[in-house]
């Protein structure tokens, strides 16, 4: 199973990294998809497991417990700042 993985604004460049694309096993959480992620990059973890991150799933906002399936977009946002 494929999961497309985006990375937007500050994550982008604080991870070095607009995209990637992560094989899984089974369909997964997008917290558990954020573990998978950390295991891989730990560096990445300050930013990835921030709970100000936003998430989305294929276009749609997600929570911790959205489930990705197979050839899913997830896209990883800075948390928004009002001005």
């Amino acid at each position: 199973m494929m999961v497309n993985v985006l990375f937007f604004g500050r994550l982008k460049e604080e991870l070095q990294s607009s995209q990637l694309q992560i094989q899984v096993m089974g369909t997964l959480t997008v917290a558990e998809l954020k573990q998978q992620l950390v295991a891989e990059q730990p560096a990445w973890q300050d930013l990835l497991l921030d709970d100000q991150v936003l998430v989305a799933v294929d276009q749609v906002m997600a929570t911790p417990a959205t489930q990705v399936a197979d050839n899913a977009e997830v896209a990883f946002f800075p948390p928004v700042t009002g001005g």
